[in-house]
């Protein structure tokens, strides 16, 4: 006769030897969501679509170190558009290559819905002026009366978790291997948006790939402390998000 483990049967057993129903696992508190989003025209191709730059190691790695590094549950990524239903279960959102982005009537509605009802949005692996251009017309879309302004030493996000006092570029894993010298890279920028009451809606990393800095952490030739530089953003965007 098979003899069936009793957690097989969604059982376990108590301290007297009894069985008692199993306790179910508790619900993620957080998930890391990707923005789904079409590449404007005039972007350089990418078969895939610059949405999914780093995709998915860079959220599994930093996933891990969230989990390690916090008291934070977490659960499985998502991927999801900003007309998903399911858009407003997660309060925070990654959005890569926003240089690139071409968002719809439609969507900027919803990013704005989105934002003022309490959500947190991290831009991240832009570059020059051209994709500042691109990033800003599409956020003076979302707020035609709200500025991007830099994030200085004193911000509340800087200080959530780990205190950030200085400003280490975070380049690609291109840069490092040739694709540019990392000393000609324009300077990095941490920038934001706010709300009427003084909470951070959007982080933004300009001139920056703080996704790199997760996805490679694991690579020899990827330097320590831009990968250290970019899990504290990281954790402190999303700390940040959920108690504000």
């Amino acid at each position: 006769m098979l003899l069936l483990p009793l957690a097989a049967l969604g059982l376990a057993v108590g301290g007297n030897g009894s069985a008692r129903p199993a306790l179910e696992a508790a619900p993620a508190e957080f998930q890391f969501a990707r923005m789904i989003y079409v590449d404007y025209a005039g972007a350089r191709g990418f078969g895939r679509g610059w949405w999914q730059q780093d995709w998915p190691e860079a959220e599994q790695h930093f996933m891990q170190n969230v989990q390690r590094l916090t008291r934070i549950h977490v659960g499985e990524s998502v991927t999801l558009a900003l007309t998903d239903d399911r858009l407003f279960d997660f309060p925070w959102l990654y959005a890569t290559q926003t240089g690139y982005w071409d968002l719809s009537d439609e969507e900027v509605a919803r990013l704005r819905e989105y934002l003022l009802r309490g959500g947190f949005l991290m831009c991240d692996d832009f570059w020059g002026e051209q994709e500042m251009q691109v990033f800003a017309a599409t956020m003076a879309r979302v707020f035609p009366d709200r500025q991007i302004v830099e994030l200085h030493g004193d911000e509340a996000v800087l200080h959530v978790v780990f205190s950030i006092n200085e400003a280490i570029q975070i380049p690609g894993l291109r840069h490092l291997r040739g694709f540019g010298r990392v000393a000609d890279l324009a300077p990095p920028h941490w920038l934001g948006i706010y709300d009427d009451d003084g909470r951070l809606m959007v982080g933004i990393n300009y001139n920056q790939d703080v996704g790199d800095s997760w996805e490679e952490a694991n690579t020899p030739d990827y330097p320590e402390p831009m990968t250290a530089q970019g899990y504290r953003f990281g954790i402190n965007y999303i700390v940040y998000a959920m108690t504000h």
